[in-house]
């Protein structure tokens, strides 16, 4: 009885302890790990990797390509060369324009223009204004007693100056950038008779856009810059002009200036 009684209990034992594992709850069992994917897994590459990043990176993608080739800077790349160019051609062609000696600019605003007023106070004591000389043909000569070309033409200025008198031809000269005693010494050395004056703080050549002398205006009755000559006067050219002033010819297309370069000299 008693060993069966075991047995009975033993079996009994086993049953129940065969019921407990089978409603015990299972555990979770480790499972070995999967391999990652080593191009999943790799960090990409920065921007500071260089050349090495680059071929370990491949081909750069089509989006990438697009991007950093696209239209907006390839036009901002094109508007620049274009840009610089115009630049380059404007420069040449301003260098260019400024070639002309300042011999031909000397007083070229001036022609076709309203003339300036010339109010001087002159070497033999008078003054000379509008007052005087308005409405009258008239010719202006700047002039300085150290510019040799002054010199060749003034005896010619005189004598014209003396001829048209007797036609209403006035006659003006500014002296400038000159000495007092230089100017008054080259009156009398020319026996210049007609009013001169020194334009003392250079007004009156401002005005008249001179840069350099001699250089002549010849003013209409109305008061207007017909014609300029730059240089040192030649009798014929100047006769003819003066003619025309008198008797109120306007000049013809292309004859209201001209020029004597090698009797022209700069201001100081």
């Amino acid at each position: 009885m008693d060993g069966r009684a075991g047995r009975d209990g033993a079996d009994g034992d086993a049953v129940d302890a065969n019921a407990a594992a089978a409603n015990a709850p299972t555990e979770n069992v480790a499972t070995p790990p999967k391999c990652a994917d080593a191009s999943a897994s790799a960090p990409p590459p920065s921007r500071g990797d260089g050349d090495a990043a680059a071929a370990t990176a491949g081909p750069m993608p089509p989006s990438d390509a697009k991007r950093r080739s696209s239209p907006a800077r390839r036009l901002l790349a094109f508007a620049l060369v274009v840009g610089f160019a115009a630049a380059l051609a404007a420069l040449l062609a301003y260098g260019l324009a400024n070639r002309a000696a300042p011999t031909g600019r000397s007083g070229e605003t001036r022609v076709g223009n309203p003339a300036p007023p010339i109010m001087l106070a002159l070497y033999d004591g008078g003054f000379i204004s509008p007052r005087e000389y308005g409405g009258k043909p008239l010719v202006v000569n700047f002039w300085a007693s150290w510019c040799g070309p002054c010199r060749q033409e003034a005896a010619l200025l005189e004598r014209m100056s003396r001829e048209y008198a007797t036609r209403g031809v006035v006659f003006i000269g500014v002296n400038i950038q000159d000495e007092e005693s230089a100017a008054r010494a080259y009156l009398s050395e020319f026996g210049v008779t007609y009013p001169n004056g020194a334009d003392v703080g250079g007004a009156t050549t401002v005005d008249y856009g001179v840069i350099g002398i001699p250089v002549t205006f010849f003013v209409n009755r109305e008061g207007v810059v017909e014609r300029r000559w730059v240089g040192a006067a030649r009798e014929a050219q100047l006769r003819q002009w003066i003619d025309d002033l008198a008797a109120g010819t306007a000049p013809a297309a292309g004859e209201a200036e001209a020029q004597n370069p090698e009797g022209y000299r700069p201001l100081r």
